[in-house]
């Protein structure tokens, strides 16, 4: 994969999105920056770009990805890829439904993908060195070059949703410890059902990956 660094930009996934809307991206292609001013953050909110953290935008063809992998939990199968990579370095990290990355109760980043013609656009946030006080950093130490060069060079092999989402189902229990906005209410996730596509049922109703 082509990874491209920038100094500083609004936001990796526009950038990337409009890149592969505009036929200017058609192969494998990553792009990190070390500033983003206006990055997509959950329900959309910016999500702050301080020096030293992680703003990673990729672009794959559906044809690299498994077959029986649930478009609409592309977010999922990517934040469980990710936090297998830095758990092997040693974190705690945990992952809350549907990939948002914490530490404890505190959030430390979150994934959003897009599915823009035959390309998945895949988009992590992760707080490395820095983070507002409600938020939380890494537990371990690592660069943004470090963990991008070497989690882009671990995607090779894809493995099958199925193996990816028997892990994620453990992951699901540290989920039940908060809720979710869905539709402008907040639903606790204690009380939700965790489904083999990667969405959830919850009061009689289907909820996909919000993001």
């Amino acid at each position: 994969m082509e990874i491209h660094f920038v100094e500083e930009i609004s936001s990796t996934h526009i950038w990337l999105c409009n890149a592969v809307k505009n036929k200017d991206v058609t192969k494998p292609f990553a792009l990190y920056a070390k500033i983003q001013n206006d990055g997509v953050g959950s329900r959309g909110n910016v999500w702050k770009g301080h020096e030293g953290n992680l703003f990673l935008s990729f672009a794959l063809p559906s044809f690299m990805l498994p077959n029986d992998l649930p478009h609409v939990s592309a977010s999922i199968y990517f934040s469980q890829l990710l936090l297998e990579f830095l758990r092997e370095k040693g974190s705690l990290l945990r992952l809350k439904w549907p990939n948002d990355f914490y530490l404890n109760d505190k959030k430390i980043g979150g994934t959003a993908t897009a599915k823009i013609e035959d390309f998945f656009i895949i988009s992590i946030g992760m707080n490395l060195a820095y983070a507002e006080k409600e938020y939380g950093v890494l537990d371990i130490s690592i660069t943004p070059d470090d963990l991008v060069n070497n989690f882009i060079s671990s995607l090779k092999d894809f493995p099958l949703w199925k193996h990816i989402f028997s892990k994620y189902k453990l992951e699901f229990q540290f989920s039940q410890n908060f809720g979710v906005h869905v539709e402008g209410k907040y639903l606790l996730l204690k009380e939700a059902n965790l489904c083999p596509d990667g969405s959830i049922e919850i009061e009689g109703k289907k909820v996909y990956s919000l993001r």
